[in-house]
């Protein structure tokens, strides 16, 4: 299988003598990709001697907008499927049972290729977020396997029921093998994990300033007036934008819906260069389906969140728990929603019951992988 450098430079053949770690990331819409993206761009910051490989299908165009550097190789390569959708918020139970019993009734063929890839390039340390393979692939090479995560996909997965039980059963024995879980905020017990060690929220950084913004988009409505409209990579087709958005005309909003409609007061960024983050400085509310990375960057960045509930998917509810104790929120009807009634952006968002959460994701699992790969 190929590799293909994300950065603009060669990589010479000195490298092979830098410390490695190689990426593995969940082949489930883009939250996994971007919050695993966020920490190797934080790694590269600090480390000038790591090199990193980001084994993923997720598109290069998604990684490249959180990290360009010559230290960086792209491996496409799937070990899960997380969940199959049609969109944002539809899911295809059937077909996510059988691709799942297919990964695990072929392991041994996924894994192999790897296992030589790992060996030949010298390897030193596997972190996934958060294919339960790549435990099984650790085991094999005989090198660590740390990861990161709010949920593991035994949670999703057990009550589905059904063939689901089996899945969710192999699913944990495989995380029994890693070595040790960064668990991140709104998380459920992750009790298949031996060795657990809280962090903060993680999440990119914002490239531009707000003033850079505005200037670029000629944007001049205030803050407090301008919503993102967030769905994650695979989007949401129903969103009423004409009925809704043509209710606030002197509301801002933006999105990166390339489907999207054009309105006078809709601004489709297709820089792809820019993320969800970067427009989060110039917004006072993000409205989202339940999703960490976006719940993660909106916190950081200060932003209220606005959610619609998302049923039968495990995760939702905390997320939805944790946006009210610690985020200025609304809980949206999703009925009300989608027949284009956001009255809600009309009243004051409801204040957190908790305190803030600490901030140091990043920092913290990139000061242990340092440490381990003996880079400080």
């Amino acid at each position: 299988m190929g590799h293909i450098h994300l950065g603009l430079a060669r990589i010479e053949e000195t490298v092979d003598f830098m410390p490695k770690l190689y990426l593995a990331i969940t082949n489930h819409g883009f939250g996994h990709a971007t919050r695993a993206a966020s920490l190797a761009a934080t790694l590269l910051q600090h480390y000038s001697d790591l090199q990193i490989v980001v084994a993923t299908t997720a598109p290069q165009w998604l990684l490249q907008s959180y990290l360009s550097s010559e230290r960086v190789t792209y491996r496409p390569v799937s070990f899960d499927i997380g969940v199959l959708q049609s969109d944002s918020l539809t899911m295809d139970k059937a077909a996510t049972l059988e691709k799942l019993q297919w990964i695990r009734d072929h392991q041994e063929e996924i894994l192999a290729p790897e296992v030589d890839f790992i060996q030949s390039a010298g390897v030193d340390l596997i972190f996934g977020d958060i294919p339960p393979l790549v435990t099984q692939l650790a085991k094999a090479v005989g090198i660590p396997c740390w990861m990161m995560s709010n949920f593991g996909w035994d949670y999703i997965y057990r009550p589905w029921g059904g063939g689901f039980g089996a899945m969710a059963d192999w699913i944990a024995d495989c995380f029994g093998d890693c070595d040790l879980m960064f668990r991140l905020p709104f998380h459920e017990p992750m009790t298949a994990f031996g060795h657990i060690t809280d962090v903060g929220l993680t999440g990119g950084t914002p490239k531009l300033s707000a003033v850079a913004l505005r200037e670029r988009y000629g944007l001049t409505v205030p803050d407090e007036k301008t919503v993102l409209l967030t769905f994650g990579g695979l989007g949401l087709a129903q969103i009423p934008y004409h009925k809704a958005l043509q209710a606030y005309p002197d509301w801002q909003f933006i999105t990166f819906d390339r489907q999207a409609p054009e309105l006078p007061n809709l601004l489709k960024v297709e820089d792809r260069t820019l993320r969800p983050v970067d427009m989060m400085v110039i917004c006072d509310r993000v409205v989202s389906k339940p999703g960490y990375s976006t719940f993660a960057e909106a916190c950081c960045q200060g932003c209220g969140v606005l959610t619609i509930p998302r049923q039968g998917f495990a995760e939702a509810p905390l997320l939805v728990d944790g946006i009210q104790r610690h985020a200025h929120h609304h809980i949206l009807e999703s009925k009300a929603f989608f027949a284009g009634d956001w009255s809600f952006l009309q009243r004051p968002l409801v204040p957190p019951s908790g305190e803030p959460l600490a901030k140091d994701g990043n920092e913290t699992i990139a000061l242990a992988i340092g440490q381990h790969l003996s880079l400080i």
